[in-house]
């Protein structure tokens, strides 16, 4: 029996510097350059700028302390509980100009990827049950056929691939969409992870929707630890590529200026829904970007490379939705159609249900339906297309007539004259242009 997502289980916060599973080195010139860069003073302030609890950043600070980086202000701050500052001594500001050199990053310390791949464990996408309620819920601005929903329910819970296919205009990507609002709980996304010394920047403020969090007094040594805070609450991500999408997209970025990494797009979609669009439309083959995702579908992982040739796994946990105008056998050979859990059909509506949304439309754009209009619509000019109906004509055609009604200064209205100004720019006749 489907059940309701349950609640994601939190990152729980480090309590003791000893806890955090990074190089100690890295832990202090993190420390260090954003002292330097940030220009805070108080611990409450540093551990609020490296994403840390006072209690681990204090300990931070008293290393630095102990070989003489940073030396006490002297000063109580009375805007800030009466904390301690502290500030860079010459031989700081030198070691963190020479950090500065090697990696521009600082702030929100690192999680190490094997930290996160137990919380990518806690908030799998396969952990998901979505029930029929959710799915209708979810796209109920779509008119689709129930046989449809379900396919594609059983499909979503399983959180595995999914290969919608079918003639160009039915919703294929609106589907997709609804998938993504259906799933509508949380996961914990890290503002960077580190591996092998390296930093690799995950958060991603276009691909992920944070979510707002009650503000924390900064001052209180003891303050609630909800959740690790190296980590940002956000929506399940969902990253949408078509056309534009690149084997390379599918690399980790390296920033030669600040010497960091940027996570490829499938790691930021970790958690949530990647969605191919248009596959076939690529500069790549279709069947070259499936042959990179057979690794991550079958074994749930990836391998990514860094720029000195070391190779390493990541946790590959989305669920990939290719979408496409073509049919599978034509862009596909069987092992890679294979390695695609679910494929699904996805058909132009019926009559009734073009009927349906046409007159949704109309209502939503105020737009009167007129029988004579319809009737010339589905007896005149629909059989010179042998009646074959499309998710995105009923949209296209009122949105046709309501920029001839505002052209001629007429109100909104529909005839069988507007009916055939509107089919007239739907499509292009097929003929020879003489040059």
């Amino acid at each position: 029996m489907n059940m309701q997502p349950t609640a994601v289980l939190a990152p729980p916060a480090p309590k003791r510097m000893s806890e955090m599973q990074l190089p100690i080195v890295m832990m202090r010139d993190i420390l260090l350059k954003t002292i330097f860069r940030k220009t805070v003073e108080t611990v409450s302030e540093i551990a609020e700028a490296i994403c840390l609890p006072v209690t681990v950043a204090q300990e931070l600070v008293d290393m630095a302390r102990t070989q003489k980086l940073l030396e006490a202000t002297g000063t109580l701050n009375a805007n800030n509980g009466n904390e301690m500052g502290y500030q860079l001594t010459d031989a700081g500001k030198a070691r963190a100009l020479d950090a500065l050199s090697q990696s521009e990053y600082f702030g929100a310390m690192p999680v190490p990827l094997e930290v996160y791949r137990e919380q990518v464990k806690r908030q799998s996408i396969r952990n998901i049950q979505v029930t029929r309620d959710q799915l209708v819920k979810a796209m109920g601005h779509l008119v689709l056929p129930d046989s449809l929903l379900g396919h594609l329910g059983p499909a979503v819970s399983a959180g595995r691939s999914i290969l919608m296919y079918g003639p160009p205009g039915n919703g294929k990507s609106s589907i997709s969409n609804g998938i993504r609002d259906a799933l509508g709980d949380n996961v914990y996304v890290p503002r960077a992870i580190e591996y092998s010394g390296q930093v690799i920047t995950v958060y991603d403020p276009i691909v992920h929707t944070a979510i707002e969090q009650e503000p924390e007094d900064p001052t209180q040594l003891r303050r609630r630890a909800r959740f690790d805070s190296r980590y940002v609450m956000c929506a399940r991500p969902t990253v949408i590529t078509g056309g534009e999408l690149s084997l390379s997209m599918l690399d980790l970025v390296y920033n030669p200026t600040a010497r960091t990494y940027q996570a490829p797009l499938q790691l930021k979609s970790t958690g949530g829904i990647f969605i191919i669009d248009d596959l076939g439309r690529q500069a790549e083959p279709p069947q070259a970007i499936i042959n990179r995702w057979i690794v991550p579908l079958e074994e749930g992982k990836d391998i990514l490379g860094l720029q000195s040739g070391e190779k390493f796994e990541v946790p590959f946990d989305t669920l990939v939705i290719f979408s496409t105008n073509f049919h599978p056998n034509e862009i596909f050979d069987q092992a890679a159609l294979r390695r695609i859990f679910f494929k699904i059909k996805i058909d132009g509506p019926n009559q009734e249900n073009f009927l349906k949304i046409f007159a949704m439309v109309a209502r939503k754009k105020g737009v009167p339906l007129d029988e004579k209009a319809l009737v010339h619509l589905l007896k005149v000019k629909y059989p010179t297309i042998d009646n074959i109906y499309a998710n995105y004509q009923p949209v296209f055609l009122i949105d046709q007539m309501i920029a001839i009604c505002e052209f001629e200064g007429i109100p909104y209205q529909m005839s069988p004259e507007l009916i055939d100004r509107a089919w007239a720019n739907m499509f292009v006749k097929d003929e020879k242009i003489v040059k």
